[in-house]
């Protein structure tokens, strides 16, 4: 799976539009409508599952959130094949195209009240999501030479596409549901899923009309045939079944098959790095501690669209003023936050200059803020909550502001290291060892959401139990990283 940027050949030259090769901003539009659909969907699943499958019964938060966790880990685990079969067999024009109509029929069918529907529909999105995942930003990459000073900042524009999709995709299917087609004691989930399903329609005919701006980026290999694209969509619509089997055991099964997978890559790996001398074998360990407490980040991270949506909406006092801020709309704090403090942090980086932290240690930085997210909400639980048995708004809001600082410290280095630290012959496999910790820190993310429901739904003691066990082990990672740093970093021998 080539998912290096850093090595992509020089493309066409380009008309340029705003200082950029013109194609970023169709890239740009296309990744928008994808992530309006994917965050569309994000904070629904897990209200839409206890209220259809379970009644409103607070007894389905904890199947809903062991479904969440499964559906995300499995998003990420379907992108490391995906990634291969775009860079060997079809070409990544093709494998987007095909992963955006795949997920689109995924997302119409989340939206028909039928459990089995519901749980094929996922299963559904998460083979189009593979497709289409590991390849989009790899694009973006190819439109500029390796040594292009504009690389860094096109890159930066497409983020911004990242976040915006994602920022206004709660903002308005949270309308949708709750004020348009339903009420907030009611809201109309299914125009939720519709409405992502046609912002990944959008995605499809962006890039459809816009594929031709690329020129031979992308276009499929020269061994490629129809006869192999047929045999890529049978392969596609083939592996939906097994998505909806490892859905249907839950993030607690689930789990075992992933941990294995892990190891094997791991092993692969370091066998790999010993191969190449004590360098190589030295960056590799290095990578695989990182990735551990990547797994650790992103558990406590991806309670945004289980526990602390079940938070929002049963704990926290949502009126302001008369007027009751919607659920929904919190997942957007995180998108907004992304956007104000991603020029901030990285000119701290630069202001910083030798100063700036070592790459282990911005991963400890990023444990530590998300630490401190789960410390306000321990101190809110047990010492803000009104007669009413609601926290204060603002609470949650700065979890995710908390949060989101924490990503900045840790998700945009991660790729990058990667490329540097696996061997030379495996870096596919080193970014299918982020993708896959990325996913089993949602799977188990799934876990920790059923444990603070428990059985009979969130409770202010229960969350409070759940989050001060957060803060404690988020903290306690950030500490040791921080302690262990100058071992990482010598074990990379001098990758910064």
């Amino acid at each position: 799976m080539n998912t290096s940027t850093t090595a992509a050949t020089p493309g066409p030259d380009f008309p340029q539009t705003m200082g950029h090769p013109r194609p970023l901003w169709m890239l740009f539009m296309t990744e928008f409508w994808e992530r309006f659909a994917f965050y569309g969907i994000r904070w629904a699943l897990v209200l839409y599952i206890v209220s259809e499958f379970y009644g409103g019964s607070p007894t389905g938060e904890q199947s809903a959130g062991f479904t969440y966790g499964a559906y995300l880990a499995l998003v990420y685990a379907a992108a490391i094949f995906g990634g291969y079969v775009a860079d060997k067999i079809i070409g990544y024009q093709r494998s987007i195209l095909l992963g955006a109509v795949i997920m689109s029929a995924g997302l119409f069918m989340i939206a028909w009240p039928n459990q089995q529907i519901f749980m094929l529909g996922l299963a559904t999105v998460i083979a189009g999501n593979g497709l289409f995942k590991p390849i989009i930003s790899t694009m973006v990459g190819k439109l500029y030479a390796a040594a292009d000073e504009r690389r860094d900042s096109g890159f930066t524009i497409f983020y911004m596409g990242i976040n915006l999709g994602a920022m206004v995709a709660p903002l308005l299917t949270g309308v949708l549901a709750n004020r348009v087609f339903g009420t907030t004691a009611m809201p109309a989930y299914k125009y939720v899923f519709i409405a992502s399903g046609i912002g990944m329609l959008l995605s499809f005919v962006w890039f459809w009309f816009g594929r031709r701006q690329l020129g031979a980026i992308g276009l499929p290999p020269a061994s490629a045939s129809n006869a192999r694209m047929a045999m890529v969509v049978v392969g596609a619509l083939a592996a939906i079944p097994g998505f909806y089997f490892l859905l249907s055991l839950g993030a607690e099964a689930l789990a075992w098959p992933l941990g294995l997978l892990f190891v094997a890559l791991s092993v692969l790996l370091l066998v790999e790095g010993i191969r190449d001398g004590a360098v190589a074998r030295d960056r590799v360990i290095a990578m695989l501690i990182i990735f551990v407490f990547n797994v650790l980040f992103w558990c406590f991270f991806e309670q945004a669209g289980s526990s602390f949506t079940f938070l929002a909406d049963k704990i926290v006092d949502r009126n302001l003023g008369g007027w009751e801020f919607p659920t929904a709309w919190f997942q957007s704090v995180n998108s907004v936050a992304i956007i104000v403090f991603a020029p901030i942090l990285a000119w701290v980086w630069v202001r910083l200059g030798r100063a700036n932290p070592s790459i282990p240690r911005k991963f400890g930085l990023g444990l530590i803020f998300n630490g401190l997210a789960f410390m306000l909400l321990w101190f809110a639980l047990s010492q803000l909550v009104s007669d009413a048995g609601k926290i204060p708004f603002w609470t949650l809001v700065m979890v995710y502001v908390l949060q989101s600082v924490g990503e900045l410290c840790l998700s945009p280095i991660g790729l990058s290291m990667v490329t540097k630290l696996a061997p030379a012959r495996l870096v596919g496999f080193g970014m299918g060892g982020w993708f896959l910790s990325t996913g089993i820190g949602n799977n188990i993310s799934g876990i920790f959401a059923g444990l603070i429901s428990g059985t009979g739904g969130m409770t202010t003691g229960s969350a409070l139990h759940g989050y001060t066990i957060g803060f404690w082990i988020l903290a306690g990672g950030g500490v040791l990283l921080f302690l262990i740093a100058p071992l990482i970093a010598k074990l990379m021998h001098g990758v910064k």
